[in-house]
């Protein structure tokens, strides 16, 4: 009986959206964590946000907050300074991530040791306000994050528009390159930056590399911008209202904004009903 009453008060407590000074428990048992403090014993959250516990350590998780890399995450930056054999790229996150010249793919796809001709031309591959697609390869000693570009997948963004949404929205998963049914691709970066943009075959990028430096962006008809900016409009509505962003949550509200001009979806009502149609089919397919 007493195991079930701890089991019981341990789920009470991992299963709470707190404000700060909220009482998250006064059983002495528990040791304190990251978004919590202690006074007469108690512990108190210091921040809004959700309980979270991993065995006798209770920590509350905040709803808000600074994107925090791990390796291996997939990201979308923005170049803010060109440096000597280095970019630096604002990831969202309490200072900018560093994508040497070193990890980025020649054009060509060119396997070779980086010259001093390579550092001359780095702006014809990066400039500044250039948007790009990369990965996380590891950690500086100072804290910052080290991207690489080695892929055929990465690279320089076009044909598109940008839209920040919270981080904690976009869960890490095995795939953040999506191609929507409606004709659109997709780049959910784990940062809360993400790319909406005219589908490219992969095959055409294959067929020629140069296009992953290439500052020119296709022919997009009147009917794929708008195809676009429905797209990013469903991203906001649904940032606004909280829903977590996957390809999934975005194709059902692409389909319930059908019935809407794109101009009128982030109109409040609109946008809350929306939003609700989205979870209740979330919660139908789960």
């Amino acid at each position: 009986m007493d195991v079930d009453m701890e089991a019981r008060d341990a789920r009470d407590i991992a299963s709470r959206i707190v404000t700060p000074g909220t009482l998250v428990t006064n059983d002495s048992a528990y040791m304190r964590g990251h978004g919590t403090f202690v006074e007469n014993a108690t512990i108190y959250s210091s921040v809004a946000g959700a309980v979270e516990r991993i065995n006798k350590l209770v920590s509350v998780r905040p709803l808000k907050q600074r994107y925090s890399g791990e390796i291996g995450d997939i990201i979308v930056g923005r170049i803010t300074e060109v440096a000597a054999k280095r970019w630096r790229v604002d990831v969202n996150s309490r200072q900018d991530g560093v994508l040497l010249l070193s990890s980025i793919n020649l054009p060509g796809g060119i396997q070779r040791r980086k010259s001093e001709s390579d550092e001359l031309q780095m702006r014809t591959f990066f400039a500044e306000g250039d948007l790009v697609f990369a990965e996380v390869q590891s950690y500086f000693a100072d804290g910052a994050l080290s991207l690489h570009t080695r892929s055929i997948q990465y690279g320089k963004l076009r044909n598109g528009t940008f839209v920040t949404v919270f981080p904690q929205l976009v869960p890490r998963s095995r795939n953040h390159f999506h191609s929507l049914p409606c004709g659109v691709d997709v780049v959910l970066g784990v940062n809360g930056y993400i790319w909406v943009s005219k589908h490219v075959p992969a095959s055409k990028v294959e067929q020629n590399s140069e296009l992953i430096y290439s500052d020119k962006n296709e022919f997009i008809s009147d009917d794929e911008r708008e195809t676009i900016a429905r797209i990013a409009n469903c991203i906001q509505l649904l940032n606004r209202l909280y829903v977590k962003i996957t390809d999934t949550s975005i194709i059902f509200a692409y389909e319930a904004s059908l019935g809407h001009a794109v101009k009128d979806l982030l109109t409040r009502d609109i946008a809350t009903d929306l939003a609700h149609a989205v979870k209740a089919r979330l919660e139908q397919q789960s």
